[in-house]
């Protein structure tokens, strides 16, 4: 997983305003299409060029979306925010450093295309390392949730509800 860097990528996650919570973890996300991503193909080269000259996206031809300029950078980047709130800087770099390993080792959750921003709460300084690894495991999996198609989303949800009542259950 690759970090984000510019001050511009985290605004664009977080100007989206799509996140999920537990209890001492914020995770804001942004999940590119991929048919955008696939579209920007032929345009790989124009879009990369734009980027680093810093020309706006409108000038060619419009046939690409802004967010296809993510086209050639990884499908996963993670940006951290861990504010003067959660402690001083060396326990603020322990929390940056337990939410790395974390997220690399469930960046298989996570769909494709897409940019996470990890944010702590005061509280993750204190919490223990088996408690935020599952809070993330927890956000992951909410955030792939979230970004499913609506019919699979529709789906799993009819189907859990048809297994209750199936069961004599309340749904």
């Amino acid at each position: 997983m690759d970090r984000l860097k510019s001050h511009r990528d985290f605004v664009r996650v977080l100007k989206r305003r799509r996140k999920v919570t537990e209890k001492d973890i914020v995770v804001h996300f942004l999940v590119y299409d991929d048919s955008c991503c696939n579209h920007a193909d032929g345009h790989e080269a124009a879009a990369a060029h734009a980027e680093s000259t810093g020309k706006a996206m409108g000038a060619m031809k419009g046939s690409v979306s802004a967010d296809a300029v993510r086209q050639g950078t990884p499908e996963r980047r993670l940006g951290l925010a861990v504010s003067k709130n959660v402690g001083n800087a060396v326990t603020r770099n322990h929390v940056k450093r337990r939410f790395r390993v974390l997220a690399r080792t469930y960046e298989g959750a996570l769909p494709r295309h897409c940019d996470i921003v990890m944010r702590a709460k005061p509280s993750a300084a204190r919490a223990d390392f088996s408690s935020l690894e599952a809070q993330v495991g927890e956000l992951f999996a909410a955030v792939t949730r979230k970004t499913a198609p609506n019919g699979k989303a529709r789906q799993a949800r009819n189907g859990t509800k048809q297994t209750a009542v199936a069961e004599g259950g309340r749904s």
